[in-house]
C-alpha cells in the first residue's frame, strides 16, 4: 500500500491542540516533531547526553505533526478538514503534503472526488462531471478548491442527511463554518427561503459564493467573512455548525440568540471522545437534544432550545 504524508507545523505551546485535530483526521495515528524539551528526553529516554549538532539547532518554538494517509483514499479531503479545524480553533499552521502541491488542490481534487449520492434526497457532484440522474434527486454542482466540504467526510454527510428532512419552503438558513458553502447551497436547492454562510477563511467564502453560481442560488445566498456568529444578525429556522467541540461549545454561548421559537440547531465534527462533553455543554445553556446520528466515529445532534415550543415534548432519537 502507498502512502501519502500530510506535515502540519505549529507553535509548540498549540501542538497538543493541534494533534487532538489531528487525530481527527486520519484513523492511521500521528507522529509528533517536538524539541523543545529535547536535552532532557534525551536523558529520561535515551539515557545520553550527547545530542547531534543538527539536532540540537532544530527550532524550539515549533512543532512537526507527520499524518499518513493512503493513496486510495481522498487525501485532498483529509487536508481541507484539517485545515478548516486548525483555523477554526486559532492555532497558526503550515501544512504540506508530498505528492500534492498546494497551488494544484483543484486538480487534484478531480483524482480523489466522485459522484455519489447521500441519503434519501440528495446527490453531489463534481462540476467537471456529469451526473445520470435517473433517481431524480436534488444534484449539488460543487468544485471544493481548498474549502473543506464535498459531503465525503462524515461530519458533512450526517448534516446533509438532517437537512435534508428538516429544510422547508419557508426555512432561513445560518451556516456557520460554511467552507465550501455545501450545507447552505444544499439547502436552498432542498427549497429553502435564504441561506447565510460565514467562514473564518476568506478563501472559503470565495469558493462558497462561487459554487453558489455554479448551482444557480446564488441571489438567495450570502457568504461572509466572520469568527462565528459575530457579524451576524436576524434569526433562523435552522441553524448548522458543523465545526470542532471546542469552537461549538464557545458557540453555546449566543446561538441561542439566532434561533427562531421553534427553531433548531445542527451541529456536527463532534469526534466521539468529546461527545458527552458537548452534550453536556448543551443541556447547560438550555438545549435539548432531539437526534443523535452517529457515523464511524463522529457525531452529528439536532438540539433545540428548552424555552421552544419543541423543547417540552421532544424526546433523543439515535440514528447510525
Amino acid at each position: 500500500m502507498d502512502w501519502i504524508e500530510i506535515t502540519t507545523s505549529v507553535p509548540t505551546e498549540q501542538v497538543d491542540e493541534a494533534a487532538a485535530i489531528a487525530n481527527m483526521t486520519v484513523p492511521y495515528g500521528i507522529y509528533i516533531e517536538d524539541y523543545s524539551n529535547l536535552e532532557q528526553d534525551a536523558l529520561d529516554i535515551a539515557h545520553i547526553d550527547l545530542i547531534d549538532e543538527e539536532l540540537v539547532n532544530k527550532d524550539r518554538t515549533k512543532s512537526i505533526i507527520h499524518l499518513y494517509i493512503a493513496d486510495s483514499d481522498n487525501a485532498i479531503e483529509a487536508l481541507s478538514f484539517l485545515k478548516e479545524r486548525l483555523t477554526a480553533a486559532g492555532i497558526d499552521f503550515e501544512l504540506g503534503i508530498e505528492t500534492v502541491d498546494d497551488n494544484d488542490w483543484n486538480e487534484n481534487w478531480k483524482k480523489y472526488f466522485k459522484a455519489f449520492e447521500i441519503g434519501e434526497k440528495l446527490a453531489v457532484c463534481p462540476s467537471w462531471e456529469n451526473y445520470d440522474n435517473k433517481d431524480n434527486r436534488t444534484v449539488i454542482s460543487l468544485d471544493p478548491g481548498a474549502a473543506f466540504g464535498t459531503g465525503t467526510h462524515a461530519t458533512t454527510s450526517l448534516c446533509l442527511e438532517i437537512l435534508e428532512n428538516k429544510v422547508k419552503g419557508d426555512s432561513e438558513i445560518l451556516d456557520v463554518g460554511t467552507g465550501s458553502g455545501i450545507l447552505a447551497i444544499a439547502s436552498m436547492l432542498l427549497g429553502a427561503r435564504s441561506a447565510i454562510g460565514v467562514d473564518i477563511d476568506a478563501l472559503s467564502v470565495k469558493t462558497a459564493n462561487e459554487n453558489a453560481v455554479r448551482n444557480g442560488v446564488d441571489k438567495g445566498t450570502k457568504f461572509i467573512v466572520g469568527d462565528l456568529a459575530d457579524k451576524i444578525s436576524g434569526k433562523y429556522d435552522i441553524v448548522c455548525a458543523n465545526i470542532v467541540a471546542d469552537v461549538i461549545i464557545r458557540l453555546f454561548d449566543n446561538v441561542g440568540d439566532f434561533i427562531k421559537d421553534g427553531g433548531i440547531l445542527v451541529i456536527s465534527g463532534i469526534i466521539d471522545i468529546r461527545a458527552d462533553e458537548v452534550e453536556k455543554s448543551a443541556i447547560s445553556h438550555g438545549f435539548k437534544i432531539i437526534e443523535n446520528r452517529t457515523r464511524e466515529e463522529w457525531h452529528a445532534y439536532v438540539l433545540v432550545s428548552q424555552s421552544s415550543g419543541l423543547g417540552s415534548n421532544a424526546s433523543v432519537k439515535e440514528e447510525n
